[in-house]
């Protein structure tokens, strides 16, 4: 398994990167965080360095994310070596900036919001559309 941790202002905090052991790249954020276009450069690098020369699934973990910069959503609209996105929220305010990020953006793979970690884990297996 790897696994890489952002050096940012609070290392540990900010966000992970690793590949859990069915293949899925699992990105999470920390609770309350404002995610800023700095950020989600970072995040995206730490996925394109995990999966090296492959793509694979990502499961973002926005659960209690903040918010998301104009300039977040303009880095998550580039192709990264993701070949599926799943979001994952738990809350209305969780789905409003996963809809507003997709709505706004053009994102370049599949990317579906889900309040069910195991729903959104079978999708990114599937491969279904649906």
């Amino acid at each position: 398994m790897t696994e890489m941790v952002s050096g940012t202002a609070d290392p540990g905090h900010v966000m992970t990167v690793r590949v859990d052991p069915s293949g899925i790249v699992r990105l999470s954020w920390a609770e309350g965080l404002q995610i800023t276009g700095r950020l989600a450069q970072q995040a995206m690098g730490l996925v394109d360095m995990t999966n090296a020369d492959r793509e694979r699934p990502l499961l973002v973990d926005m659960r209690g994310t903040a918010t998301l910069s104009r300039d977040a959503r303009m880095t998550f609209r580039r192709r990264c070596s993701a070949s599926r996105i799943a979001l994952l929220g738990r809350s209305p305010v969780d789905r409003v900036l996963a809809n507003f990020a997709m709505g706004v953006s053009s994102v370049p793979v599949p990317t579906r919001f889900f309040t069910s970690e195991t729903a959104a884990v079978a999708w990114l297996h599937d491969g279904d559309p649906a």
